[in-house]
């Protein structure tokens, strides 16, 4: 996605404008404007020229944010300043000169509405000059009124840019209310002239009271009120991410021919060796080389607790170095550090707009067409009532300065960039403005075993010792361990390593072997201290020695409960028995506790055998296991769960990706393969299960805040407007001021982003409030048509998409094909999982891709 600052728009109309304006440029896929960032994002083909001249042309300006192809060096060259732009441009520069446009207006305010309201309505003194000298004083109101006028000339030179532009937009409705008051009461100060002339003292008077010049420039003011506060609350939703921005390090100390010098950290080149002492920010990502120490990733993952570090473990840029002195290679400069790719996924998600905004994007492109219509009813209904011109002018000036589109245009926007804030600080990383909103929408979390669920790393739960090998007294499950890790410390098997981590942890020494051999698919032999050692299965250890009831039934009661059991003989004898698996992760069963007091339905998938998958998924308590699925299976069972409800894949590791990709959400382990990262809509920075309810919490919260937003959006303009026109005056006698409608404007869109920073209080970790999801009556039967049933599905692996253009160019052709029903493509992971509805060669499917130029893999 192609990002874009743009200039001049004051409210949703703008955006709107700005937004349909791009669309309609050949090569445009989908444009996307934030009012709250002045950025738009853009997807396609079409050149950075032609989307700016569509800018200019709507009327407002237009510049790109950054290059559109960079190498790896001009990546690391260029990020600090990149950073330095993208700081600066969420600087908050609006609220200071709103500050002095208020001042400078609420000088000449005080004595304009000191010498109308003041001395006409309570009779305060005045000058002796001004005594029975209504002309000056009407004068003296006109010549004040200007002043407001020209130190808020603003509010004219956009307004009626817009109008010009045909597209009017806030500024215009202002605009038109505060020119429409002016020019009114010079028109009564002319008339009043003339009366003065003629002698009518009588018409002067009356004229004095059709003086609407403090309404002009009260309307102003408090609108600029208004947009002050709302400057000033738009700059704390976007807190987060300029925190985010000032944890990247300036400097960095690397090692070149053998000498330390600090150099900027865009010099620091992948493959660079540097150090960090004590107390210092990690500059850039790396591996670490030399020393041990630990490390505060509180700025990335939100977790205070420090996590050690040893030579050959990754650490992160923007991180703090707390204990020892280390010294890394450089793995990941420049944008491609991990801080610099959540500070981009951040300000992605802020540029996208969530489906639920279309509504009011709808609205806020007809909104100001429409008031300004309803003004000019209002005025010519009223005059055909029979009221005065003046009584008929404030009623539609009223209804023209009570109008707020910004409300409307703010609701979502607001809300959207607070809530990913807040995710950021957690760990949480929502990719797109969408997923944030669908995230909390979804009904079935089907959760990979290995890795999501468990550690993912085999580890020794049980060692029980035959105690009739063991005939001395002492420490027969440490005497066990030490046969066991002797045997295996010349294994490479993931369980010989998870009993050399616990005779590690434990101390036990390891001796030295003799005549090792490793039997394919059974076990492994060894001379240890004379005595043939074997070690492997029940089937290929009972072969050598005679196995017992009770240790047989030990055996039993492991693989019941997912356990390996790993038997050791030593000559004709059994030594006993060691457990090892791969243990649950200490989050996952209340993970998936607070995951069914939401209404989630929480699904299981693994390739294990059915015995130990149901003995992991009853620790962790899901709602159902589907045992025996192949990778390549995965995605074939998220479609079947899709016809049950919106469904969101948990998984870390690449064969997860086209699960990833087919379901409704997508939700990566952060600490997972980086081509599951890609496929995902939601990346959890801490590998922690937990995140996973986090993330639909928060959500469901930022969900319900924007309802909130929307709500008071229309609630106050379904309200206000037919208050301001008069609509009550008949019945109650209810009449809306000008000056009033305008206070109302300015505090209408302040309301709404002040209630979108209400989102930094939502306890994400908190499952007291939670409550299960109302039914979506949309799901689809739990009973697939056959035709789906026998649909089936490929797995296309394809090289040269770089963008949503590359996407929609390769799903448009693949659907094309009368044999495909649909493909989900995404560029990120370069995968097309296509749905058949009839058998098609892949070279059909291959041919149909690569006409396209893309290169097609491997087909699965």
């Amino acid at each position: 996605m192609k990002q874009y600052t743009v200039t001049g728009m004051s409210c949703a109309a703008c955006s709107a404008r700005v937004e349909k304006a791009v669309s309609k440029v050949d090569g445009v896929t989908s444009c996307s404007v934030s009012l709250l960032t002045n950025s738009m994002g853009v997807e396609g083909s079409a050149t950075d020229a032609q989307i700016v001249e569509a800018v200019e042309q709507a009327g407002y300006g237009a510049s790109p944010k950054g290059t559109a192809t960079e190498s790896d060096n001009d990546k690391a060259n260029n990020s600090l300043e990149q950073l330095k732009a993208a700081q600066d441009a969420l600087v908050d520069r609006e609220t200071p000169k709103l500050v002095n446009r208020l001042i400078a207006s609420l000088i000449f305010l005080v004595v304009l509405m000191y010498f109308s309201m003041g001395h006409m309505m309570w009779g305060w003194p005045l000058p002796e000059f001004f005594n029975g000298n209504h002309v000056a004083m009407g004068l003296l109101q006109l010549l004040l009124t200007v002043a407001v006028m020209v130190i808020n000339q603003k509010f004219f030179i956009s307004g009626f840019k817009g109008l010009i532009h045909g597209a009017p937009n806030m500024d215009t409705l202002v605009a038109l209310g505060s020119a429409a008051s002016f020019g009114y009461s010079v028109y009564a100060l002319f008339a009043m002239t003339a009366a003065q002339v003629n002698g009518d003292m009588d018409a002067v008077m009356s004229y004095m009271h059709e003086f609407y010049f403090e309404s002009a420039a009260m309307i102003l003011a408090l609108i600029t009120v208004g947009k002050m506060l709302e400057a000033h609350s738009k700059g704390k939703t976007t807190d987060a991410l300029k925190s985010l921005m000032q944890l990247a390090p300036k400097t960095a100390t690397v090692v070149r021919d053998g000498v330390e010098q600090e150099i900027s950290v865009d010099a620091v080149k992948k493959g660079d060796i540097f150090v960090v002492r004590p107390g210092e920010n990690i500059p850039v990502d790396g591996e670490i080389i030399d020393g041990t120490t630990a490390v505060n990733e509180s700025a990335l993952t939100g977790e205070s607790i420090p996590v050690d570090k040893q030579p050959k473990d990754a650490v992160s840029a923007a991180t703090v170095n707390q204990s020892g002195f280390i010294k890394c290679r450089a793995t990941r400069v420049g944008e491609d550090t991990t801080l610099s790719q959540i500070i981009q996924m951040v300000s992605d998600a802020a540029a996208t707009k969530a489906p639920i905004a279309k509504i009011a994007d709808r609205v806020s492109g007809v909104f100001v067409p429409a008031v300004i219509t309803i003004a000019i009813i209002t005025i010519i209904a009223w005059l055909i009532a029979g009221e005065t011109v003046g009584f008929a002018l404030a009623r539609g000036i009223s209804v023209l300065v009570i109008s707020c589109p910004c409300a409307l245009g703010l609701a979502t926007p607001v809300a959207i960039m607070v809530g990913n804030g807040k995710g950021a600080k957690s760990g949480i990383l929502f990719k797109t403005a969408a997923s944030l909103e669908a995230t909390g929408r979804t009904q079935i979390v089907a959760l990979d075993k290995t890795g999501t669920i468990t550690s993912g790393e085999p580890k020794v739960t049980d060692i029980v010792p035959d105690e009739t090998f063991f005939e001395e007294t002492g420490n027969h499950a440490g005497a066990l361990l030490a046969i066991a890790a002797s045997v295996e410390a010349k294994s490479e098997h993931p369980l010989a390593k998870a009993i050399m981590e616990r005779a590690k942890t434990d101390e036990i020494a390891v001796a030295e072997v003799t005549d090792f051999s490793a039997v394919v698919g059974n076990g492994l032999t060894a001379i240890l201290a004379g005595k043939m050692i074997k070690a492997g299965n029940l089937a290929f250890v009972s072969k050598f020695v005679k196995v017992s009831d009770d240790m047989r039934a030990k055996a039993v009661e492991f693989s019941k409960e997912g356990k390996t059991p790993l038997f050791f003989a030593a000559d004709d004898r059994l030594c006993g028995i060691i457990a090892v698996a791969d243990t649950i992760k200490e989050d996952s069963p209340e993970a998936v506790r607070q995951l069914k007091n939401m209404g989630i339905r929480v699904v299981m998938l693994t390739g294990d055998n059915e015995q130990t998958a149901n003995a992991i998924g009853k620790q962790a308590g899901v709602d159902e296991v589907i045992a025996g699925v192949l990778p390549d299976g995965k995605e074939a069972v998220i479609r079947k769960l899709k016809k049950q409800g919106r469904v969101a894949m948990v998984g870390d590791g690449i064969n997860d990706a086209p699960a990833l990709t087919r379901a409704d959400m997508g939700i990566a382990i952060g600490a997972g393969s980086d081509v599951a990262i890609d496929a995902a809509d939601v990346v959890l920075m801490k590998s922690r299960l937990i995140d996973v309810p986090a993330a639909v919490r928060l959500s469901r919260a930022t969900l319900t805040n924007i309802h909130e937003n929307l709500f008071w959006a229309f609630f106050y303009n379904v309200i206000g407007i037919p208050l301001a026109a008069g609509l009550w005056y008949p019945l109650l006698g209810w009449k809306l001021n000008p000056m009033f409608g305008a206070a109302a404007m300015s505090l209408s869109s302040f309301c709404v982003v002040t209630n979108a920073l209400r989102l930094n209080l939502c306890r994400v970790y908190d499952p007291k409030h939670d409550r299960k999801a109302t039914p979506d009556r949309k799901n689809k039967t739990d009973k697939p048509n056959e035709s789906e049933e026998k649909s089936m599905t490929k797995t296309m692996n394809i090289e040269g998409m770089m963008c949503g253009h590359c996407e929609a160019r390769v799903k448009k052709a693949l659907e094309a094909l009368d044999a495909v029903s649909e493909a989900a493509v995404s560029h990120e992971s370069g995968i097309a999982v296509v749905t058949l509805s009839s058998d098609i060669s892949d070279e059909k499917l291959k041919e149909t891709v690569e006409a396209e130029d893309y290169k097609v893999t491997s087909i699965q």
